[in-house]
This record gives structure tokens, sequence and C-alpha cells, in this order.
């Protein structure tokens, strides 16, 4: 089965009660049971409901995975990939990533005793120099946010065995529509749902796909005894976004190769960070482990000047000033102030995450109108 025809079919079954083609919504938190034990594969919904099995299945297919589970957001599910981790456990985290990541992984499991590495991947053989008897996970972004740099997946996943560590991959930004990283040799894809695969800024999710079922049986294990579920409308919100994501991300692509080049060639604009263009550092590794280059564009004004890049967001009206991307509507936010303030200031500049820096999520409306928009904004 291929792509488009799994985003509508894969991992589905006709409900079996009345044969509805879509999944119904099982707003119910409990089952009745024939005897103790006796029960159709569901006995409370916190531990297995029908509308997020259905989801799960879903997000499994669409990966090429085995195993799905759905949370109640992206922290959630990543705070479940770190919860296979002991104290004294150490994890190699990619430098540049979600802001909401690196606040997760300092400000609470380092309290609990596990050590972070943030490292420059874009060679990956950096990782090779943090490896210890400690190390137990690779945590990795691509493309990351909001400075689209490209990791190789096979290089990861190839370091990651050699070591027998675990290999995760944050897909969010790519969809698993671009690229899917359990192919490429990672252990666990996570995807913040909220974005592309709900696709319409109205639900918040998160879900993990992976294909060893030792692994999984671990997730699941976490996943019901820490609680932090999604409900059944919003797996049923994700589920019908899903339905759509190919065709979608069609037309964010699109849109995206238009604005990106519009950009790099406007005399007010200083750097522009896509991995479609032949001078992004790692854009063969692009080219050979994504099948388009997606929606999200960041880019930076000349002069770097921290009141410009506000004006400029300010004075959009197609775009919206607003957190979060990968919906049909066309976001903007400035990332020092907005997605990533929870990094520190000099932390943040290693990356490239600078006072001028914008974040563009392109949506699907007409291009004409966005760059429109844009032109007027820059001035």
């Amino acid at each position: 089965m291929k792509f488009n025809t799994k985003a509508i079919h894969g991992g589905q079954e006709l409900d079996p009660a009345y044969g509805a083609v879509m999944q119904p919504i099982y707003q119910t938190t409990t089952y009745a049971q024939s005897t103790p034990g006796g029960h159709k594969g569901f006995e409370y919904s916190r531990s297995k409901n029908p509308t997020r099995s259905a989801l799960e299945n879903a997000v499994a297919s669409l990966e090429n995975g085995n195993y799905g589970m759905a949370f109640g957001s992206g922290l959630a599910a990543i705070d479940a990939v770190i919860k296979l981790l002991n104290s004294g456990d150490e994890v190699i985290s990619t430098n540049d990533l979600y802001g909401g990541s690196y606040r997760l992984f300092t400000k609470i499991f380092e309290r609990f005793g596990i050590k972070f590495h943030f490292v420059d991947m874009e060679n990956a053989a950096n990782i090779e120099k943090f490896i210890n008897a400690n190390t137990k996970l690779i945590w990795v972004e691509t493309p990351t946010n909001p400075m689209m740099n490209i990791i190789d997946l096979k290089a990861c996943a190839s370091i990651a065995k050699k070591h027998n560590l675990l290999l995760a991959v944050d897909n969010t930004f790519a969809t698993p529509y671009l690229q899917r990283p359990l192919d490429l040799g990672a252990d666990i894809v996570m995807h913040s749902a909220t974005k592309y695969l709900g696709g319409h800024s109205d639900v918040v999710l998160g879900v993990l796909a992976v294909k060893d079922k030792e692994l999984a049986k671990k997730l699941y294990f976490i996943q019901n005894a820490s609680g932090a579920v999604c409900g059944p409308q919003d797996s049923f919100l994700v589920l019908r976004g899903i339905k759509t994501l190919h065709i979608r991300m069609q037309r964010h692509c699109e849109n995206g190769r238009n604005i990106a080049h519009y950009l790099a060639k406007h005399p007010k604009i200083e750097k522009v960070y896509w991995p479609g263009f032949e001078d992004h550092p790692n854009h063969a590794i692009a080219i050979a482990q994504m099948s388009d280059f997606g929606g999200m564009i960041s880019f930076t004004t000349k002069g770097n000047n921290y009141e410009e890049a506000i004006k400029m967001v300010e004075k959009l009206k197609i775009f919206t000033l607003a957190e979060s991307l990968g919906g049909v509507e066309s976001l903007a936010g400035h990332p020092a102030s907005m997605t990533h303030a929870s990094i520190p200031k000099e932390e943040r500049e290693k990356t490239g995450v600078v006072d001028s820096l914008i974040r563009l999520s392109v949506g699907i409306e007409d291009i004409d109108d966005l760059i429109a928009d844009l032109e007027q904004a820059i001035g």
C-alpha cells in the first residue's frame, strides 16, 4: 500500500458495531465485562480506547512501524521516552531543538540524575566524542527547530547500533510524508501531532511509533502507568487530520519552496534557512532521506535588529503571529521570545537563534497572497 492510500486506510478497520467508515468517538471510561477479565479487548480507557487505538494503528502504519502510542501532547510522548532511562544514564541530543524539549530535559529530568549533552549533529561523527559507558539514548530532530539543520539519520543509526544505544527521532517538521526514520534505522519516532498530523490547529497530542515488540511493551507500560494519554475526541481529530496529510503536505512544500526563494532574493533579508537550497550544508543528505523539503522556513533580517524583526511580524496580516506550526493556516513566530525563550540567550545564539530570527510555518493559502503579505510586512 502506497503512502497516499495509507494516509486514508493504513491500520484501519471498519467499526465492528455498525460498520462505520470513520472510527467513532468512544467517549467512555470503562467497558462491560462478562466475567472478571472477560472483555472485548478494552477494560479502562487510560489503558486502551478504541478511538485512540485506531489513531495509534494509523501512525504506526504511516511510519512503517508495528506499534503506535498516543499521548496528551508531544512533550508527554518525549517524557515517556526519557522514562525508559535510569538515574545516571546519559543522553546525546541535537543542540538545535524545540525549546520545550530542552526545558523538559534540563529542568525536569536533569534533577533526577539524567545527564544531557547538546551536540552539533550536522556532522554525525561529533556524536562519538560524547559516548561513554553511561550513554543510553541519542535524541535527534531533523530538520531542526528553528534552524532547519539536516542530520544524517543513517549515520546516527550506525553509531547507535555500534554502541548499543537507542536512537529516537523527532519527525514533527518532516512528517512521515517526507521522511520515515524507522526505515533509516531509528528505534523510536516521535511527533507532536498537534502540528502537521492534526493539521488544523485544533488539538494538542503526541505520538510515538516503533518496530520492536519489547521496546513497545516498555513504552505501553509507561503510557499506562504514567497516564499521560489523549482523549477520544482528540484522537478522532488527529485521525481525521491524517487522512488529508498527503495533499496538505504537497501544498506546504510547494508554497514553502516559493517563499524560500522569494526571501532569498529580498534585499532586506540577511539569511534564509531552508534545506532545499543547494548551498544548505546538508542539502545532499536532505535529498537522500526526504522526499521534499517541507513548509518550515527561518530567516534573519539584515543588521540582526530585534526591533525590526518584531515590527515585521506585528505587521503581518495573513500570516498569524502565534506559537505552533503545521496547520493549514500560515503562522509566523519569533523564536527568541516565543518557542525558544526557555533556552538561555547564550545557548540559543550558539545555534543561530539570534534576536532577528523569524520562523515561518507556511500554510496552504494562495501563494500570491502569502508573498504579498510578506512584501508589505518587510517593506
